[in-house]
Formats: structure tokens, sequence, C-alpha cells
């Protein structure tokens, strides 16, 4: 199994570029530079353990903003990638499912295979949704990570109707999701051939929180919970989760914000002569065929992106913080790039 890189390590930036500035501009995560304003935590937060009533109003705010029908669809835990493998043990019963195969819609967040895999599965890799009817295990990020594809709800709710009649399963990601307007989501659909997978640091920019839910049918959000135990969410990351799902004036002024920034990146690439070909307002996906020199000339400017080794002529580019765009826009309109 191959090692797979992720965004966010500025250790391997660091001995990638030894010379390069500090501190560094990381645009390699997708994670909003702009977090949601942690409130003052109640020092009990850190001292007792959380009550169970505080598990349960947090799911409760959570049902509301995915469009769960109710609290009792919804598993917690410390951000989604636990949650993967407990949604495959609760539809197929076993973790080593013989002869069954899982098939993901791609490129996309290459931990899912890989979980697939460590499950028993036979993965195999797709880029059409029809190739996933024929799967026991279908996987699909939406919209993607890291093009922005978007697949329509119609066509997830058929895929998971068709997984459900074979005892099937299809798990829909909806990391990214919120950046969207309602509507996208089909947490509002589940059922035991289809669950959701929602991850809270992402658009509130808190990934350090380590949040996620699971919207599922009851029964199955029910034995998830059980198998997570009572007190699965710290107390602080309870506290904190509740302040930003409650806040829905917050949400809504930060997707206008996300997009108004999106646009102005979108901008600063063509000035710099590169098309965006997909994303969402928390990342662009650039394709150019100079993309690893580009990936070099910004990281020894301190810049850090995400390039694709098994994609060359790619890179995803996040969202600068208020005070990185300058440094980005010098960077990217120098000449040494343009030559």
């Amino acid at each position: 199994m191959h090692r797979i890189e992720h965004g966010g390590n500025l250790r391997r930036a660091e001995s990638l570029f030894p010379a390069a500035p500090r501190p560094w501009i990381d645009l390699s995560t997708g994670i909003n530079p702009h977090a949601y304003p942690v409130p003052p935590l109640p020092a009990d937060a850190f001292s007792r353990l959380p009550e169970p009533e505080d598990l349960t109003r947090l799911k409760r705010c959570a049902a509301k903003v995915y469009g769960a029908s109710s609290a009792d669809h919804l598993a917690a835990a410390a951000g989604t990638q636990i949650l993967l493998p407990l949604l495959i043990e609760a539809r197929f019963g076993t973790f080593s499912p013989e002869g069954k195969t899982a098939a993901i819609l791609s490129p996309t967040y290459a931990e899912h295979a890989q979980m697939a895999q460590l499950a028993g599965f036979a993965v195999r890799e797709t880029q059409e949704v029809a190739d996933l009817f024929t799967a026991d295990l279908a996987i699909v990020v939406n919209p993607n990570n890291p093009d922005g594809r978007l697949i329509g709800r119609d066509e997830l709710l058929m895929l998971g109707r068709h997984l459900a009649g074979k005892g099937g399963l299809l798990v829909v990601d909806e990391a990214f999701v919120d950046v969207l307007a309602p509507g996208a989501s089909v947490a509002d659909s589940v059922h035991d051939g289809l669950a959701v997978l929602r991850s809270f640091g992402k658009f509130y920019g808190l990934a350090g929180v380590r949040l996620g839910f699971a919207v599922a049918s009851i029964p199955v959000a029910a034995r998830l919970s059980a198998r997570l135990g009572p007190w699965v969410i710290p107390g602080p990351t309870l506290a904190i989760g509740l302040a930003a799902l409650s806040d829905t004036a917050w949400q809504q002024e930060m997707r206008q914000r996300l997009d108004r920034e999106a646009g102005e990146l979108d901008r600063l690439l063509a000035t710099a002569g590169l098309a965006v070909a997909g994303g969402t307002s928390l990342f662009r996906y650039v394709r150019n065929e100079r993309a690893e020199r580009l990936f070099r000339h910004l990281g020894e400017a301190g810049i850090l992106v995400r390039r694709f080794a098994e994609r060359p002529d790619t890179l995803r580019i996040g969202l600068p913080r208020p005070d990185e765009w300058n440094r980005l826009e010098e960077t990217l309109c120098s000449e040494i790039w343009h030559v």
C-alpha cells in the first residue's frame, strides 16, 4: 500500500525548501483561513467529563444544520476518519467481506481507498458514476476534493437506492458541502444503504478541534454511537462545536465571504497565466503543464500548495489569510515564474 501524502505537512515542506523564507504560507489544506472565533471555554470543560446531555445538544444542533430529521440519525466522533470503518462494519458485519468490491469516484481523498482496502474490499477507482452501481461499497466525495466535481442529488439518491436493494452501501463524504447553499446535501435522505460524512473542521477553520459526524439510519447511528462510547467528544470540542453550529449568521456571512475571496483568487491566478479547472470556494484546482515548476517556485518563496504525484500537471491552491495576499501575488507575478 503506497504512502499517502497529505496537505499541511510543513515539516516536509521545510525539508524540500530549507532556504524558504518564514513564516510559511500554507495553502495546501483547503481549510477555511478565517476560523470561527472560539468563545471563552468554561473551566469545567477541561476538568470534568462531558454530560450526556451536552452530546445530545450537539447532535441536535448538527442535525438542524445538516438537514437530518432528528439527532437520532447522527453519530459524533473525533473527525470523520474513524467513522468510515464503523459504517462499513455496521453494514457488512465484518472487516473481511469476502468477494466484496468497493468503487471510489476519483481522483479524490486517498484515505477512503486505504480504509476500504484495510476493511477487506477489492478496491477500484473510477471517474464514472455509472461504474459505482456494480460495487458493493461506493464512496463519493461531494463536492469532490481536489477538483470540486459536484454530483447531483438525484443521481446520488438513485445510486443509494440501488445499492441498498442489493445489501450494499453508498457513503457520501460531504466535507466541503458547507460552502454551498442548502440543498446539495443528501443528509436528509439517509437509510440503511446510504450514509453521509460531515466534517466540522474545514468550513469552520478549526481542524485541530477534531469533530465530525456520520448521518445514517437511526439503527446504524445508534450502533456507531455505542461503539464510540459516551465520552467520544471532549468537553472543549463540545463547547466549540455547539457555539459554531448554532451561529447561523456567521455561517451565511462566511459563505458569502469565501465566494468573494475565491473570485479574487481566480483573478490573481488568471493574471499569473493560470486557468482554474475546478475547486470549491475553499480551494482552487489548477491544471498547467508547468505545475511542478510552479510548486517549486512557490515553495522556494515559502508558499506551500498541494501537488499530486499521480497527476503532475495539477495543483490545489487554498485561500490565503488576509495578510498573505500580497506575498502570494508578488510570487505569482514575479518574472522568475514567467520566464
